[in-house]
C-alpha cells in the first residue's frame, strides 16, 4: 500500500476539504441547516467491502475524529466512533472483493442510515438532541442517503478499479 494507499489518502483528505467548502455552495440554502453529507465515508465504505474492513475501521476513526475536531468540537468521538464501526460492520457483512454495482450501493445506503442512526443515538444519549427519530429520518437522513446515493453512482467505477489495483498489489507483495 505505498504509491496507491497515499493516492487514497490524499483523495479522503481533499474530499474533507471539499465537504467544507465547496459542498454548501452546490446545496441549495435551505438545505444547508438540515444536510450534512459526509464524501469521505462513502469512499471508506468502498474501502470496506473492497480492499480491507480493518482498513477502513482505521480510516474510519482518523477522518471520524478530524470530523469532530473540526467540525462538532463541544463533543469529540461520536464521529469517530460511528464511522470506524459501521464501516468494519460492512466490511463483516459484505466480504466479496468484486461486488456489482446494485450490492455496493445497497452497502452505501445501509451503511449511511447506519451512520446516521448511531450519530442520533449518541446525540439522544447525551440528550444534545429533542427531536424523535422520526424527525430526524424525514429532515436528515434521507436526504443524506440520497446525495451519498449520488455520489457513490458517480465515483463507483474509478474507485473500485483503484482499489481491486490496490488488492492485487498488495496480494503480489505478501507472495514475494
Amino acid at each position: 500500500m505505498k504509491i496507491r494507499g497515499q493516492v487514497l489518502i490524499l483523495l479522503l483528505f481533499v474530499l474533507f476539504i471539499a465537504e467544507g467548502t465547496i459542498l454548501p455552495w452546490l446545496l441549495p440554502d435551505s438545505w444547508h441547516p438540515r444536510m450534512v453529507p459526509n464524501l469521505v465515508y462513502v469512499v471508506i465504505l468502498f474501502v470496506s467491502v473492497y480492499y480491507s474492513r480493518h482498513t477502513a475501521l482505521v480510516l474510519g476513526i482518523v477522518f471520524g475524529l478530524i470530523h469532530d475536531v473540526v467540525y462538532y468540537g463541544f463533543i469529540i468521538g461520536p464521529y469517530s466512533f460511528a464511522m470506524g464501526l459501521s464501516a468494519y460492520l460492512l466490511g463483516l457483512v459484505f466480504t466479496a472483493r468484486r461486488a456489482p454495482m446494485p450490492i455496493m450501493m445497497g452497502a452505501v445506503l445501509l451503511g449511511s442510515f447506519l451512520l446516521d442512526s448511531m450519530l442520533f443515538a449518541i446525540d439522544h444519549l447525551f440528550q444534545l438532541n429533542h427531536q424523535t427519530f422520526d424527525w430526524a429520518l424525514a429532515q436528515y437522513m434521507i436526504p443524506d442517503l440520497f446525495i451519498h446515493f449520488l455520489f457513490a453512482l458517480i465515483i463507483y467505477v474509478p474507485v473500485r478499479k483503484q482499489l481491486q489495483r490496490l488488492d492485487i498489489r498488495v496480494k503480489k507483495e505478501e507472495k514475494v
